[in-house]
């Protein structure tokens, strides 16, 4: 089971990392009115804090089912803000 949360943290933790930067990096120009360049540089640097907090949460789970069952649930949501905010855009 720890091979399973490995895989998660890494491989789960990447992706969600991955999304939460794309979304926020599209989201912040139209909340804060920030240039773009500067919302991909803050997005940028605060997925690494995510994919940190999502490594943490694969191993501090009960188990390696709800290890991968957060990040999917996270994963989901911030794909759909994605594609509601690609929506948004075009």
């Amino acid at each position: 089971m720890v091979a399973s949360r490995a895989v998660a943290g890494a491989f789960g933790g990447y992706a969600l990392a991955s999304l939460v930067t794309a979304v926020l990096s599209l989201a912040l120009p139209l909340v804060t009115g920030a240039s773009r360049a500067s919302a991909l540089l803050t997005a940028t640097m605060l997925s690494f804090a995510v994919y940190a907090v999502a490594v943490m949460w694969a191993f501090s789970a009960r188990s390696a089912l709800s290890a991968w069952a957060g990040l999917a649930i996270a994963s989901a949501v911030f794909g759909a803000a994605l594609l509601a905010l690609q929506g948004a855009r075009a």
